[in-house]
């Protein structure tokens, strides 16, 4: 009832309400498609038992069936339609001062449901749509609790993009085809972006966010590089080891003791931890006891970058190779060269090898074949970093 009445104050009173006529309307009506057109309405209701037969009640009168209607009941009746509208007010209000609390209760019973009416289910779902735009996101959501029907228009896309529109909320970065949840109830991307813009925007505006929690450990050396995976954290340093860190306590959970020189690069995968260091060697570490399974031995130089795919690892050194290890066996089982000056960055998946050197160059790899297939040439200065996804790099 009382989204009903914030649904009327809406349409009653137009400058609350941003005007359609003024471009700036929720829904439009043109982009809901509509296959039967309107529905002819039937004739408006004269009397309390015409509305209920258009509600398909009539059959359903409450009768007190073991008493026979009193003597004079339908001449009575015939009276009463004979007097004019405010006459039959005043008989009324006679008649229910007259009325014991039970039979107010039995009127209430016949009387209250005729006018809780789903007018909404009534309209051709664009009409429905374009009444559901006036309501404020909250509203919307509420209404979405009603009923099924309810909340199927309630999860409409061009709804919630609308009201996105209105908050300046961009185009979802990642819109996904949209899943059905459950049958009948689609996900919309354009509501799971307004949804997650509020959440940021009152995070900010009641400050209720979390200090950060400091790792301290590596004393004041340099942390050279970084993994996060699960709730783990790996981080490497140039004071020649690595620290397993918990990401919910902030606790360092071990200490990788090991290497002879800094670490400069590391992968992390499940409880399989890979390092690269100045002392020219990779390790595959245990996260889960610390204890060091493999030592690969082979670059003649820093081991500067890597990247881990399945059972395999790409290194690339100072020493101007790239070099593909197993990481099962700790077996070197290719070496890439082709660049002339130190190894950055590299992107493996599993089929293709992309490098990126102080030689200004990105090259792509066959690793099977140790082949270069091409050679990347456009940069002016040393390449640091790369990316892959797809058939785009970057």
């Amino acid at each position: 009832f009382s989204l009903t009445l914030q649904m009327k104050r809406k349409l009653d009173h137009g400058s609350e309400v941003r005007s359609f006529s003024l471009g700036k309307k929720p829904c439009k009506v043109s982009e809901y498609t509509s296959t039967t057109g309107l529905v002819p309405c039937s004739a408006t209701p004269t009397t309390f038992g015409d509305l209920r037969a258009a509600n398909g009640q009539g059959q359903q009168r409450r009768r007190i069936t073991s008493v026979q209607p009193p003597t004079g009941l339908q001449e009575w009746l015939k009276m009463f339609q004979s007097w004019s509208g405010p006459e039959k007010l005043l008989a009324l209000d006679e008649l229910i001062d007259s009325c014991e609390p039970t039979q107010v209760k039995h009127m209430m019973q016949v009387i209250e449901p005729q006018f809780q009416r789903d007018f909404i289910s009534l309209l051709p779902k664009e009409l429905a749509l374009y009444v559901l735009s006036f309501l404020e996101p909250r509203d919307l959501l509420q209404a979405a609790q009603t009923c099924r029907y309810w909340r199927i228009l309630a999860e409409d896309n061009l709804l919630w993009r609308e009201k996105c529109k209105e908050e300046g909320i961009d185009e979802p970065l990642h819109i996904k085809r949209r899943k059905v949840i459950k049958p009948g109830f689609i996900h919309s991307p354009w509501k799971s972006a307004y949804i997650r813009q509020h959440r940021i925007d009152t995070n900010w505006r009641r400050g209720e966010l979390k200090s950060p929690k400091v790792l301290k450990g590596h004393d004041d050396h340099v942390i050279t590089c970084l993994q996060f995976c699960g709730n783990r954290i790996v981080s490497g340093s140039d004071d020649n080891t690595l620290k397993v860190w918990s990401a919910v306590t902030g606790k360092c959970l071990r200490t990788l003791v090991g290497h002879t020189g800094g670490v400069w690069s590391s992968q992390m995968r499940d409880n399989i931890i890979i390092s690269g260091s100045t002392d020219r060697t990779l390790k595959v570490w245990n996260a889960e006891t610390g204890e060091c399974i493999h030592t690969l031995y082979g670059h003649t130089s820093t081991v500067r970058c890597m990247h881990l795919h399945e059972k395999r690892v790409v290194s690339g050194s100072r020493d101007a190779t790239l070099r593909v290890w197993d990481i099962e066996t700790g077996q070197c089982l290719h070496v890439l060269m082709g660049h002339v000056a130190a190894v950055r960055c590299v992107q493996y998946d599993g089929r293709r090898v992309v490098s990126g050197a102080y030689d200004f160059m990105v090259k792509v790899w066959d690793p099977e074949t140790e082949t270069c297939l091409h050679t990347l040439q456009g940069h002016t200065n040393r390449v640091y970093s790369l990316q892959v996804r797809d058939f785009h790099l970057l």
